[in-house]
């Protein structure tokens, strides 16, 4: 059994550390539109196009970084949670961590193709947002919850 993709176990409670304050934080700030200014500084950038400014393209600009710092955490903390190891890795495990995958995929594409079909304007560009964290998060859920079964239905038997 080839678990070398896994992350090893002990890191899985970093992950949980970065990726449920992470979570938080960021619906607090959406929800309260709060930026703290200790995040503006200058930083480069791929690309930045403004509304009513000029586009600029591989260049230093200046913004609050808050949100994508926050974003990178909640990224970083959900794959070290989706994929460190359980403590006992085995096919069974396996199996249920590529069902869950599969199954996440196949919801996280059908509200993708929902809001593409019937979200239009900023609105789309937020469920584009939050599309980009539900994969990761229905994965979690998802597998989470088969291993509570497992474990529930072991425990029954004995």
């Amino acid at each position: 059994m080839n678990t070398s993709y896994l992350i090893p176990h002990r890191y899985k409670v970093l992950g949980w550390i970065l990726f449920i304050p992470s979570l938080i934080i960021a619906f607090l700030t959406i929800l309260y539109e709060w930026t703290p200014p200790l995040f503006t500084f200058k930083t480069f950038t791929l690309a930045h196009d403004e509304i009513f400014g000029k586009d600029i393209y591989f260049g230093i600009i200046e913004t609050n970084m808050f949100a994508e710092i926050i974003g990178l955490l909640a990224i970083i903390g959900g794959l070290i949670v989706a994929f460190a190891k359980t403590k006992q890795e085995d096919e069974l495990i396996q199996s249920m961590r590529l069902r869950s995958l599969v199954w996440a995929t196949y919801i996280n594409y059908a509200v993708l193709f929902i809001a593409i079909a019937f979200v239009f304007g900023i609105a789309f560009f937020w469920v584009l947002i939050f599309n980009m964290f539900t994969l990761l998060l229905l994965f979690i859920a998802r597998f989470h919850y088969s291993i509570y079964r497992l474990n529930t239905q072991v425990r029954h038997e004995e």
